[in-house]
């Protein structure tokens, strides 16, 4: 699975600046465990992503897409995206909720 789309970058192109107070249009999820990113913010040419990572506490900050993509899981998972996310809320209000 693809984990950022054409049409999710192109919304989080629009936040670049200050992510904090835009929706995270993008959800990530470790399907094995733990592990649940909110990215608020995508630099194509870095593949750095700005959001709310949670791998057990939650923090504020960046991740690279490689990184994640990357990742070997059990059972030969990897990281997912989220299909049916529609955030209704902006990362500030997900990281006060965390």
């Amino acid at each position: 699975m693809k984990l950022i789309t054409k049409e999710i970058a192109n919304k989080l192109a629009k936040n670049v600046g200050d992510g904090y107070v835009d929706k995270p249009w993008l959800k990530l999820f470790n399907p094995a465990g733990v592990g649940t990113w909110l990215i608020s913010e995508y630099d194509e040419s870095t593949g750095l992503m700005f959001g709310l990572c949670d791998l057990g506490y939650p923090e504020l900050g960046y991740v690279s897409l490689k990184e994640l993509e990357d990742l070997k899981l059990p059972f030969g998972l990897k990281i997912e995206r989220d299909t049916s996310w529609n955030p209704d809320k902006t990362l500030a209000e997900y990281a006060g909720i965390a």
